[in-house]
């Protein structure tokens, strides 16, 4: 097999990802980045002998089938080597895995290598929240005298109060919030819509930046197509990196001690409504999370407060 068909496979992987498994860009670009990491690997070393057939005899290592568990195994320690965290490993034995098992589906090869190949061990961190009192100094500190402040408030407190992706805040388009049934319609990972319930100070919030846009900016005809909810100063769509940047400073102008992050406002979402007796299954559902076992990581937190909260108050400790 030469290099030009290994390239049109690993296309044709990406492609079924993508379509039949509706994957979204993102997801697809890092199977991809994954996969040729690997492959290049592979390609690097495949004059050596690296695999040996059933007689003892070393096999020419040119082609596809000639990688072997033992040739993903050197793979991984080199990356061991060069320090990459279990979390990257992890996710690219996984994307590995993926990719043969697309090519035994189809013919390709006959066995999967990579089957029988370990994930690393990984570990737990409890995810980083804010209190509640910190999400309010951090929300409340926001200036709202100009329409970048309107809007930086009014996406912080989406974020907070829906407690979705970042990606799924800049994906908001204006027909997506429904301002009488306090809800708003996100389009989460694979491309699955769901529904989210909204409070009444982000949705009061995105009312005042959408009519500061209307009075300053002479914004007309909204709610048809894909408007997007939040604009940049070029009155285009923000990116996530924008909205992450946008956080960070005021953060740091709310003299918040530690850097923070729109993953740790969806966190901080998750453990305020655990603490406050929300069933897991409901916060789950809220956060468009597929496996329970994902969302079940937000319990530790609670489960600290709660042994903390029973060391201070019972009288035999």
């Amino acid at each position: 097999m030469n290099d030009n068909a290994l390239n049109l496979l690993v296309q044709q992987f990406v492609d079924f990802l993508s379509l039949e498994k509706g994957f979204a860009a993102n997801t697809c670009r890092a199977y991809l980045h994954d996969v040729e990491d690997f492959l290049q690997y592979f390609m690097n070393n495949r004059a050596l002998p690296m695999t040996i057939d059933g007689d003892g005899k070393h096999t020419d290592a040119s082609d596809i089938d000639a990688v072997s568990s033992l040739v993903i195994r050197g793979y991984l320690g080199q990356l061991h080597k060069q320090k990459i965290k279990k979390t990257s490993i992890a996710r690219k034995i996984s994307s590995i895995r993926t990719f043969f098992k697309f090519l035994e589906k189809h013919g390709v090869i006959t066995e999967n290598p990579a089957e029988s190949v370990l994930t690393p061990k990984q570990e737990k961190p409890v995810p980083a929240y804010l209190t509640v009192d910190e999400v309010f100094r951090l929300l409340d500190s926001i200036n709202t005298k100009t329409i970048g402040g309107k809007r930086n408030r009014a996406m912080l407190e989406t974020l907070y109060s829906a407690g979705i992706r970042v990606s799924e805040l800049v994906g908001l388009n204006v027909p997506d919030v429904d301002f009488s049934g306090k809800s708003i319609r996100v389009l989460g990972k694979g491309n699955k819509e769901r529904i989210v319930p909204i409070g009444q100070p982000a949705l009061t919030a995105i009312q005042d930046y959408r009519e500061a846009l209307h009075n300053q900016k002479k914004i007309v005809a909204e709610g048809k197509g894909k408007s997007p909810l939040f604009l940049n100063k070029n009155m285009g769509r923000l990116t996530t990196r924008s909205v992450a940047r946008i956080l960070s400073k005021a953060a740091l102008e709310a003299g918040l001690s530690v850097p923070v992050s729109p993953h740790d406002l969806r966190h901080s979402f998750a453990t305020h409504l655990l603490d406050a007796g929300l069933d897991l299954r409901m916060v789950q559902e809220l956060l468009g999370h597929k496996q329970l076992s994902t969302t079940q990581k937000y319990t530790h937190v609670s489960i600290d407060r709660l042994m903390a909260a029973y060391d201070n108050a019972h009288p035999r400790k």
